[in-house]
């Protein structure tokens, strides 16, 4: 076998988002560090990740995987039994939440899980995702083969050593689902890019603000709902499973804008006047980088929230309800948010203190 001090493992690699900062910050500390994932849709993540050795499973010879894997979920637990690592590695560091964690460790490493979400889809967000509202097929399918996925997800709990919970909130859903004791270790803002903004003017215009995936969690058809009623400006930045439904829902004064350039994100959260959100997030990288760039967020209380933003930050809404968010966005409207407050908050979750804490970690447990 090959030697490798540290493998690297991840879900997928199908798009750039959250989970796949997180991996490229690990891919920094561990330059040479091999990667294993079930699906790789090359160019969809960042060089720093792709420039390394990525080996996937048999799900990626399948035409049009790198779209469609969602389909493909009863498969997966299969799909990681047939995947070997290769190298003698004394570190296994996954970043993990759907299967890769199972992924079997060699003989004698140590297997590290920072886990963002046990599986919430076929959890305590089953209903979000597979209730009456998706279609017939997932329903059915979700039903059938959920207790073998759960069943298989807690069994492949026994490879892992040491499981590193990305926010109390996710801490305690381990506890829940898996009975394991885990370290909070936070995600993290990459400042570099949101700094240079921070000592020019803030000019705020009328709109507010999402950037998000078009999943049911992150309940973007809420926001639709609310600005519907209050004809308020909301642009939405992102792509997704529900995209189709969510533009067919919205009034002209709700625009989509795709998949941005990281610049363009970052302009727009600069010039908008609130970040809107309002689902119930693990943790929440885009809120804090809403905060770097000088403009406070609109929350639904509950979830990752509650351990990064504070009333200094964010205006909170405590029901799922348009009413609920209306009434919150009418508050916000009404307070002054000091910017100092903001850019403070976001120094809290740097990179480099998510990375010193990891690699400390890494060798008090090696």
């Amino acid at each position: 076998m090959a030697e490798s001090k540290v493998v690297l493992l991840h879900d997928w690699l199908t798009g750039f988002r959250g989970g796949e900062r997180v991996l490229e910050a690990m891919c920094e500390l561990y330059k040479d560090a091999p990667l294993y994932t079930l699906i790789y849709d090359k160019g969809s993540a960042s060089p720093l990740i792709e420039d390394r050795k990525i080996t996937v499973s048999a799900l990626n010879k399948i035409p049009g995987i790198s779209t469609h894997y969602r389909k493909f979920l009863p498969f997966f637990p299969s799909a990681i039994d047939n995947l070997k690592i290769k190298e003698n590695a004394q570190v296994v560091l996954s970043s993990s939440h759907c299967v890769i964690k199972g992924l079997k460790k060699p003989k004698g490493s140590i297997h590290i899980s920072y886990i963002h979400s046990p599986m919430r889809y076929m959890y305590d967000q089953f209903e979000v995702y597979f209730g009456k509202h998706a279609p017939l097929y997932q329903q059915l399918g979700a039903k059938a083969f959920r207790s073998y996925i759960t069943n298989w997800d807690i069994k492949s709990n026994e490879n892992v050593d040491y499981m590193i919970a990305n926010s109390a909130f996710i801490q305690k859903r381990i506890k829940q689902y898996y009975n394991r004791e885990s370290v909070v270790i936070h995600p993290f803002v990459d400042l570099k890019d949101f700094r240079p903004l921070q000592s020019g003017p803030n000019k705020k215009e009328d709109f507010y603000l999402m950037v998000t995936a078009f999943a049911p969690n992150k309940r973007v058809d809420l926001a639709i709902e609310t600005f519907n009623q209050n004809k308020k400006r909301l642009k939405i930045i992102g792509s997704g499973q529900q995209e189709k439904w969510l533009k067919s829902i919205a009034n002209p004064n709700i625009e989509f804008y795709g998949n941005l350039s990281r610049e363009e994100v970052i302009q727009n959260m600069r010039s908008a006047r609130g970040f809107i959100f309002p689902g119930v997030e693990d943790f929440g990288i885009t809120p804090l980088e809403s905060l770097a760039s000088g403009t406070p967020v609109i929350a639904f209380k509950e979830g990752g929230v509650l351990e990064t933003l504070t009333p200094e930050t964010a205006t909170f809404f405590t029901e799922a309800t348009s009413q609920s968010l209306n009434d919150a966005i009418n508050r916000f409207e009404k307070e002054n948010f000091d910017l100092k407050n903001l850019y403070e908050r976001a120094e809290e979750f740097s990179k480099e203190s998510f990375q010193k804490k990891i690699s400390n970690f890494i060798s008090q447990v090696r």
